[in-house]
């Protein structure tokens, strides 16, 4: 790595720290993509899609829910949205939010995390051979690895955690937040001056740098408010959506330039107690994402994006003791962008009488949502579905049908 990368890498690095909850960002570009962006958000920790998208129509809903999915707000007479995400209720008029219900990778009936976003992440199906083997490359990679000219510097992640939706054989770089490199007034002075003829770091450190500054300066004011109105550290806003900004800014000046890929993971959706209070701070962090990344694109580069936020696993259809949910199977993909034909809950909705779930406890998928990843790759970058049936999918069948993400 020469100093440009290991230097660049470091400013992003330290504007990065102290945000568990946001696990990894991600990003790529190179020739071959064109001008359409594609973001995608892995929700780790299992998001209740029937909380999120609740099938207020389905006449069990209620008796199976009887503490969950109050106050929802409508959508299409079916399906209601709940109210932490009130704030999407505009893009949802402009048909450019829609979700998929009922969709699920091909994993079942163990219901491990771990298990669940490692096949989430690699793109692969349960018989997909040496499984081992297929889930050390992600499928973001895969797409990456059917792209010609591509560079180290057109993928790297940046987060606490792996994000192996972009490990593979396609070069990338990548950067752990708690590897800081904290630098003194004279430390960034003299770098300043070093770098001062070389346009391509000093334009990344200066950016960094500010996002820093930015994040610290609002981490400081907030600290010095609960203090004085004796909150403490207990009740700190829990979402740090000043962090969120800075973050998403980062990746949307790329997305600006000559990025066409980012990835980022978000936690925070294991909800098995008090879920009416627990998924309240994982929705504002989905919710400001979007928003943020909507307005910090424009809206010329907003119509020609597609996100999708996808989980490992849906959750319960019953509520448990402890008011929570518990780990299930079908769930909810989180779709936006100008790109995408929205204002639609796309999917075939199986239903909530007993004998229609998935092992009489799960709401039984309908669809794979790799298919619905595999057709939006499709329509945006014009891949054949010889390489996403095998190479960035394996083993997936598309079906014979395009079911219209795409505007």
């Amino acid at each position: 790595m020469d100093r440009r990368r290991f230097l660049g890498l470091g400013a992003v690095g330290c504007s990065t720290a102290a945000l568990p909850w946001l696990g990894g960002l991600a990003l790529a570009g190179g020739p071959g993509l064109g001008e359409n962006r594609l973001v995608v958000v892995i929700l780790r920790g299992a998001m209740d899609g029937l909380d999120v998208v609740q099938p207020v129509g389905d006449p069990a809903f209620a008796s199976l829910r009887p503490h969950l999915g109050a106050g929802g707000l409508p959508l299409d007479g079916r399906f209601a949205l709940h109210p932490g995400l009130s704030g999407l209720m505009p893009l949802w008029q402009a048909g450019e939010l829609g979700f998929v219900h009922a969709t699920s990778t091909p994993y079942r009936d163990k219901r491990s995390h771990f298990d669940g976003q490692d096949l989430l992440e690699a793109g692969i199906g349960m018989d997909a051979g040496d499984l081992g083997i297929a889930r050390r490359e992600g499928w973001l990679n895969r797409m990456l690895q059917a792209v010609p000219g591509l560079a180290a510097e057109t993928a790297f992640a940046v987060g606490r955690e792996a994000l192996p939706l972009l490990s593979g054989r396609a070069p990338t770089l990548s950067w752990t937040p708690d590897q800081q490199l904290p630098l003194t007034a004279q430390g960034q002075l003299l770098l300043e001056q070093i770098y001062h003829d070389d346009a391509l770091f000093r334009e990344a450190a200066a950016d960094a740098m500010m996002i820093e500054a930015e994040v610290e300066a609002r981490r400081r004011a907030e600290a010095a408010a609960e203090e004085e109105e004796g909150m403490g550290m207990m009740q700190a806003p829990p979402a740090r959506l000043a962090d969120i900004d800075a973050l998403v800014r980062f990746a949307a000046e790329r997305l600006r330039g000559d990025t066409r890929i980012a990835a980022f993971s978000l936690g925070g959706w294991d909800t098995h107690r008090a879920q009416a209070n627990a998924i309240g701070a994982p929705l504002a962090r989905l919710q400001r994402i979007v928003l943020q990344l909507r307005e910090g694109v424009g809206p010329q580069i907003w119509g020609r994006t597609l996100f999708l936020a996808v989980t490992e696993f849906g959750r319960t259809v019953r509520e448990n003791g402890s008011r929570g949910t518990d780990h299930g199977t079908g769930g909810v993909a989180v779709l936006a962008g100008g790109a995408l034909r929205g204002g639609r809950v796309l999917g075939h909705w199986p239903g909530l009488a007993e004998a229609d779930l998935y092992d009489r406890r799960d709401l039984m998928p309908t669809s794979d949502v790799r298919g619905w990843a595999a057709w939006a790759m499709r329509g945006l970058y014009g891949f054949d579905r010889g390489v996403l049936e095998g190479s960035v999918f394996p083993g997936l069948d598309m079906g014979t049908m395009d079911p219209g993400v795409l505007r």
